[in-house]
């Protein structure tokens, strides 16, 4: 599955959830996926991703989590654990520390950022498939939280879209060693064309 050129015209980087809620120490999703994160070194190789894609010249498109404003979830029949949680103001406000970008993996000039996604994936209600045809976009690296969550919802929908969906397994955490274990060798498999480590997607990326 590592046999895949990434051709810099039709490829890119998606980008999910880089906030503080979800990265910095204080933040309500890191203290959850802190462990397995440190076992994959996940800042270490999202920083490594980050800069051979912009070396690269492949766009890079940031998929962000809905930010809390007032009203949000109002009347809502069907809220998920997730939505309930942001409705509380337990995180995720917009404002808040927990909202802001994390300073070393935030927007870049140049990127693209879409819509807010309600609940976990990418494209549900966002123009993030609008965004990607315009780029000419046709095979997409996805890295970002949570692995077992907005990772596998946005790479599960890409390929319902039609797109190459490639996995990087050591640029993403979840909560425990089973849900990354579920996220890349059982459900994975199902949808992704490629799951890849970093050492084995770096070589692959056109040079600059």
């Amino acid at each position: 599955m590592t046999n895949v050129e990434y051709d810099r015209a039709r490829t890119g980087l998606v980008l999910i959830d880089p906030y503080n809620e979800f990265l910095a120490e204080g933040g309500k999703i890191w203290q959850v996926v802190r462990e397995i994160a440190g076992a994959v070194d996940l800042h270490r190789h999202l920083a490594e991703v980050l800069a051979a894609v912009r070396a690269a010249r492949i766009q890079v498109f940031v998929a962000p989590h809905r930010r809390r404003q007032p009203g949000d979830f109002d009347n809502w029949k069907h809220l998920t654990s997730g939505q309930r949680a942001i409705q509380s103001g337990a995180m995720l406000a917009a404002g808040s520390w927990g909202a802001q970008w994390y300073p070393e993996f935030g927007p870049r000039p140049g990127d693209v950022v879409v819509h807010e996604h309600w609940v976990s994936g990418g494209f549900a209600n966002t123009d993030l498939d609008f965004q990607l045809k315009q780029h000419g976009i046709e095979k997409i690296i996805l890295v970002g939280l949570v692995a077992h969550t907005c990772v596998e919802s946005t790479g599960r929908f890409g390929a319902e879209l039609g797109y190459h969906v490639t996995l990087v397994k050591d640029a993403t955490a979840a909560g425990s060693a089973e849900a990354m274990h579920a996220a890349h060798d059982i459900n994975g498999p199902t949808y992704a064309h490629s799951i890849v480590s970093t050492r084995e997607l770096l070589p692959a990326l056109p040079t600059g």
